[in-house]
Order: C-alpha cells, then sequence, then structure tokens
C-alpha cells in the first residue's frame, strides 16, 4: 500500500463503513480545532496545531487514537473501558465512537501545546 498523500485519500482507503467512522473522528477534531493543520504522520491522519495534537488510524478491528500519553493520564478514568497503552487508544469498530470524549481530550491536547508553545516564547 502507498502512503496516502492526505487525510482524504487515507479515509478513502478503507471500506465504506469504515469511512463513515473514520469521518466521524476527523468532524469530532475539527470541531474542536478547526483551525488545526491535517497532515499524514507515520503514514496516518494527524492534526498539527502549535506542535502535533493528535492522529488516529484504522485496523482490522478497531480505531486506533493516538492524543499523547498526558491525554491518555488525564482522562484513564474515562478511558477504563478501552484497550489503552501510553500513546494509544482502541476504540471498537463495534461500538459507536465516544465523539464527546474525544472532543473533550483535543481540547486538552490543543490547550497542552499551547501552554508548551507560550513557554517556549518566554
Amino acid at each position: 500500500m502507498t502512503k496516502p498523500v492526505d487525510v482524504n485519500e487515507y479515509i478513502a482507503g478503507f471500506p465504506v463503513e469504515i469511512q463513515s467512522i473514520l469521518e466521524q473522528l476527523r468532524l469530532a477534531i475539527k470541531a474542536v480545532a478547526p483551525e488545526a493543520t491535517e497532515v499524514i504522520s507515520y503514514g496516518m491522519p494527524g492534526y498539527k496545531l502549535n506542535g502535533m495534537l493528535v492522529w488516529f488510524a484504522a485496523f482490522k478491528n478497531h480505531i486506533g487514537f493516538y492524543p499523547k500519553a498526558a491525554a491518555i493520564e488525564v482522562f484513564k478514568g474515562d478511558l477504563a473501558i478501552y484497550k489503552c497503552s501510553k500513546g494509544a487508544i482502541q476504540f471498537p469498530l463495534n461500538k459507536p465512537l465516544p465523539l464527546e470524549l474525544i472532543k473533550r481530550i483535543v481540547k486538552f491536547r490543543a490547550e497542552e501545546n499551547l501552554q508548551q508553545a507560550k513557554s517556549k516564547k518566554k
């Protein structure tokens, strides 16, 4: 498989039912961080806003969501029902995406990046 050139091409490479889930995730991220830039990073969709914000990817049985370790730690109570690692969350394909939780995580990451950007400028 060749690397997709943009997020549209990435999403288009999956079956229609997966495309729908990926599009929901994309819209949730954009709703909270409309000024974020869409990129392909590590071969998957990513969003940049004062640095990398989050990534996502589709797999056989889940959607991987990558908001960095601090976000997973902050939201670990809400994420307890999902399989998580230090930097990744797995949302099973057979359950609806927790879009409100995803939005809260993206908002947290946007604020975290903004604070880091401000502290670098000092």
